[in-house]
């Protein structure tokens, strides 16, 4: 049995909270948790937060920073809205903060001219660069977890992906290994002013991520390849607008053209140990009940 003083439960209680922003997403979600499990006061920031967070009301920032000495930020896609909470958060006191980027964000080619995301992290790594706070800053590729909780997940549960990609392949990066990286950033010292490009071990195409789960599931998932056009000609014909329809395309547009596939060392340089393979990733999501089997 472990034995904790009063004293210590009493400095643990009295520490300043870290803000995690996007508290109930894929990456910040699992950060809140492991934060909790270290035994670190977390605010969740997000709408129904307490207090709430909300990026498109500055009104918000203040209450959710009081007290705040670290901070982990998951920026909105589509808004340049990173560099004015960056200078919210040197104002109210934080010291240190971590940014979740994106790849590809310095790669001529990468993203499209006219990618909202890749503008909304392009404008807040260069506010983050630039800021007096401790700072570090993430770049994982493709989340694993796009299959089982985000932009794939109604296509793994139909059977069918439908998607511009071609034969390129993805290093998909487990959320689990995201949020790690963070949270040693949040509360370890000697990753201030770091970059960690975050990838899985190894190089994955949509077909043989589509056999994985198949595999995990026992139950068919194939892949389709399709032109961009008929992909966003799908998309506007099942009701979205044409605008995000393209965005979409576009966002899919690096694997097709083969700039998803190299091996990043970012969590092996922040954790000591290699990333999670996405077949791990793949036998967790199933077991957990994330697909149909």
């Amino acid at each position: 049995m472990v034995w904790i003083s009063s004293a210590g439960l009493t400095g643990r209680m009295n520490e300043h909270p870290i803000l995690v922003t996007g508290g109930t997403g894929k990456s910040g979600s699992r950060v809140v948790s492991m934060l909790r499990n270290k035994g670190v006061r977390v605010r969740v920031g997000s709408r129904s937060g307490e207090p709430p967070f909300d990026w498109t009301d500055r009104n918000t920032w203040d209450a959710a920073l009081e007290s705040v000495e670290k901070v982990y930020v998951v920026p909105f896609d589509g808004e340049v809205l990173t560099r004015p909470f960056v200078q919210r958060c040197q104002e109210r006191g934080v010291r240190r903060l971590v940014l979740l980027s994106g790849r590809g964000i310095d790669v001529p080619g990468y993203a499209g001219e006219n990618s909202a995301a890749g503008k909304t992290h392009v404008d807040g790594e260069a506010a983050v660069r630039a800021c007096r706070l401790e700072w570090t800053i993430l770049r994982p590729a493709w989340f694993a977890q796009n299959f089982s909780e985000g932009f794939f997940l109604d296509a793994v549960r139909s059977g069918e992906l439908r998607l511009p990609a071609s034969h390129g392949a993805v290093t998909f990066i487990d959320a689990e290994d995201i949020a790690a990286v963070a949270v040693t950033a949040l509360t370890e010292n000697g990753h201030a002013g770091m970059t960690y490009e975050l990838s899985g071990p190894r190089a994955v195409t949509i077909a043989e991520a589509a056999a994985t789960i198949s595999q995990a599931t026992g139950r068919t998932v194939r892949y389709v390849p399709i032109s961009p056009e008929d992909f966003v000609a799908e998309l506007v014909a099942q009701g979205w607008p044409q605008r995000a329809a393209e965005d979409y395309a576009d966002s899919v547009g690096p694997i097709r053209r083969g700039m998803d596939s190299h091996i990043s060392d970012g969590v092996q340089r922040a954790l000591g140990h290699p990333p999670r393979d996405f077949s791990d990733f793949a036998r967790n999501a199933a077991a957990a009940g994330s697909w149909p089997s």
